[in-house]
Formats: structure tokens, C-alpha cells, sequence
């Protein structure tokens, strides 16, 4: 295989998660009937641009398509999070009346809303049918399409060129990395602003963040990549800020290259030495992954059979994607885990794609007080637990994986 952005070749490994279904491919009960799709799951290192990326076997084409189940809309903390961006990008770039914001992968409408409410006109990229027609019931323009150069080029053409730009969690979504970026040049007003949020491959690999890697992510990121890329598609990087958000995250600022209207902070540099000092760009770097995701696996495991053989009842919550690497990882099903609860009703009365493990609406919380609630989404813990707190006060103990075992 050929590096997705440089074409330099690869032969550095990262991990082997085995076989797996795509992590957004929820089975229904005639689905349920059929053999699934499992495509490998591995992931290697170019040690040219030090792009980190899976081994092409899907078709993007085929992960979101138009039955894609994954609403942004439905996490509070998610939620606020995009309020609170569309504000703290309103003061800094004074955005008004006259200026235009567009957000590729702008889903169910989740962060144009509070930008549609400012009096601020945005235009959002949405290839899903599903989560494009939740964004439309909100009065939020869309286009349904998949971005790059084509697409900014038409967008353009019609007047939509932008002021804003913003990409939260869809960069290490794209297999063509290059037209992607380049997409964003080729829209920006010359004065524009990109914002581009990823999970920060640097916490991966501290935390054993290895459920975060799915078929869906076809690029695993750090700020030394990223410039690479933005460099040779007509971006610049001029700032970068670390979240919280998605188990910790970076929110890079970018430009046109051509016109470099905005001066680079002092954090780009201090990111990028940070980088360098934890070995992105070592080989050595990469080696230890895959031992720290088996012991994880394993723990998982012996907790979920010490249980059953004491009679405990474990279900799940959080139908998320990450939660189906893990489970087909580990290779538990139903027998170990009776269901997961799932609040977005996209995704209830479905089936986790390989586990089939079947989802649930929060009801059944109610009526069945398990011992145990294994928290696949680990990133929104703190919101799982505000918003079932009635368990913990009937003794319900929430558990976690990753990066260890622990039970609250």
C-alpha cells in the first residue's frame, strides 16, 4: 500500500485488530438473516509524512451511505461544545450578517444551528441522507455531497465561498486526504479561516485509545501530518488549540497559503516540538500499541465471565463506534452482554454489526437495574453518569475498558 498523501510505501505497523463489519453498519432483524461484510482492520505509518492510516479495504462510498446512523445532535456535552465554537468563532473573526459560514460534515444540523440563530447565512456539506435531512428540518441549507476540489469549485461558482470553514471530526474520515484539503483552499474567502478538529493521535497512543480506530477513520492524525498535508494542498496552519473533546482532541486554524493574512502562533511551534519529543517521528514510536490493546481485550473479557459466573448482569451503553471495535475485538456478543442502551432512535431496535448485540432505548434502564453498565463511548462518562445517576444510587457500578479496567 501507498501512503494516501505522499504515495511513499508502507510497511510500518501500527496494530492488527483482525476482521471487523464497518462500526456504522447497524444490522436490522431481516439484516440479521444475511452474512455481514468484515474487511480487515489494520493500520500502518508512513515514515515519510508520518500520516498514520488504515489499510484500504472499504469503499467510503459504501461506510455513509444513506442509511448512516451516527447523529451528532444527540450528546449534550457534544452539543454545548458546538455552541460554544460558534461563539467564541463569532468574537474572533467577527462574523456578522455579511459573512458566510460553511461546515463540511455538517450531519443533523448539530453546529449551524446556533450559527443560523446568530443571523450568520451557512451552508453546510453533508453526503448522508439521514443526518442531511434532520439538518434541513432545522432550516439549514445543504448540500448533499462529498467535498473536495469538484464540489468547492461548484460552491464557488454559485457565491458560497466562505469566511468560515469548519471540519470537526471529519478529517480522518476522507480517503483522499489531498482533494480534501485542497477543497478548503479552493472555497476560503482570501481573508478565510479553516477549522479543522480531530482526535489528537498523541492521546491514542498514551491512552491506548485503540477503539477509536474503524474502517470510517481512514487517517489517524498529529499536527506534524497535518502540516504536511495542508503544505502540499494550499493551506497553512497559523494556530492550534488542545480539547477535551473525544478523548483529547486538537482544533487546528488554518489559511490560504497563497495569502497569509493571519500571523502563526507560538503554539503551532510548541505543539510541534511536543510532537517531536514524544517520537512521532521514530519508528520505536509505534511498537507498543498493539500488546497494551490485547491486555485491555483480555482484562475486558475476564471481567465479563468473572461476572457471569457470579450471577452479575452487565448490559452496555452507547452504541457507538468505537464500542463496536471493541467488541468485535474482544469477540463478545449477547451471551456476555445482554444489550446496549442507545438514546439516538436511529439506532434502536437495530443490532451492533458483529456482536448482534441487540439496542435498546433507555426504558429499559428502568425496568431492569443492571449490576454493571459497561460505558463504550468512555469519552462522554461524565455525561453518562449525570444523566443515569439514579442507577448509581441503586448500586449500579458503571465500568469503562479503556485505557483500564475501572469501575465506578
Amino acid at each position: 500500500m501507498k501512503c494516501r498523501h505522499c504515495a511513499a510505501d508502507l510497511t510500518l505497523p501500527l496494530i492488527d485488530l483482525g476482521m471487523a463489519p464497518p462500526s456504522n453498519a447497524y444490522l436490522t432483524v431481516e439484516s440479521l438473516q444475511r452474512p455481514e461484510r468484515s474487511f480487515p482492520l489494520r493500520v500502518l505509518v508512513c515514515e515519510r509524512c508520518w500520516l498514520v492510516q488504515t489499510e484500504d479495504f472499504a469503499n467510503a462510498h459504501e461506510l455513509f451511505d444513506a442509511n448512516y446512523a451516527y447523529f451528532s445532535g444527540v450528546s449534550t456535552s457534544w452539543l454545548a461544545h458546538a455552541e460554544r465554537y460558534a461563539g467564541e468563532m463569532v468574537d474572533r473573526l467577527g462574523l456578522d450578517a455579511r459573512s458566510r459560514v460553511v461546515e463540511v460534515a455538517a450531519n443533523d444540523g448539530y453546529l449551524l444551528q446556533y450559527v443560523k440563530a446568530r443571523g450568520i447565512p451557512c451552508t453546510g456539506v453533508e453526503p448522508t441522507a439521514s443526518t442531511a435531512a434532520a439538518a434541513r428540518a432545522k432550516g439549514i441549507d445543504i448540500v448533499q455531497d462529498f467535498f473536495g476540489r469538484r464540489l468547492a469549485t461548484q460552491m464557488a461558482a454559485r457565491g458560497l465561498q466562505a469566511d468560515l470553514m469548519a471540519a470537526n471530526n471529519v478529517l480522518a474520515h476522507v480517503p483522499d486526504i489531498n482533494d480534501f484539503v485542497a477543497g478548503f483552499a479552493t472555497l476560503l474567502k482570501p481573508q478565510g479561516v479553516a477549522t479543522f478538529e480531530f482526535p489528537h493521535l498523541l492521546r491514542l497512543m498514551a491512552d491506548a485509545q485503540f477503539d477509536t480506530i474503524y474502517h470510517e477513520h481512514f487517517s489517524y492524525l498529529s499536527l506534524t501530518a497535518v502540516q504536511h498535508v495542508f503544505e502540499a494542498t494550499g493551506l497553512k496552519v497559523f494556530d492550534v488549540q488542545e480539547l477535551t473533546t473525544h478523548g483529547g482532541s486538537l482544533r487546528v486554524f488554518a489559511q490560504r497559503a497563497d495569502i497569509g493574512a493571519h500571523p502563526v502562533t507560538q503554539a503551532v511551534g510548541s505543539m510541534l516540538r511536543s510532537e517531536l519529543d514524544a517520537g512521532v517521528q521514530n519508528a520505536a514510536y509505534y511498537q507498543g500499541l498493539q500488546p497494551r490493546a490485547e491486555r485491555i481485550r483480555d482484562d475486558l473479557l475476564k471481567f465479563l465471565h468473572d461476572a457471569k459466573r457470579q450471577g452479575r448482569s452487565v448490559v452496555a451503553y452507547g452504541a457507538a463506534a468505537k464500542g463496536n471495535t471493541l467488541l468485535n475485538f474482544a469477540g463478545v456478543g449477547a451471551e456476555l452482554i445482554r444489550y446496549v442502551v442507545d438514546l439516538s432512535p436511529s439506532k434502536q431496535g437495530k443490532y451492533m454489526p458483529g456482536s448482534r448485540i441487540p439496542i435498546v432505548g433507555r426504558d429499559a434502564l428502568a425496568r431492569e437495574r443492571p449490576d454493571y453498565l459497561l460505558v463504550l463511548p468512555w469519552n462522554i462518562l461524565d455525561e453518562v453518569q449525570q444523566q443515569n445517576s439514579d442507577l448509581a444510587a441503586g448500586g449500579t457500578k458503571f465500568v469503562t475498558a479503556i485505557p483500564e479496567l475501572r469501575l465506578r
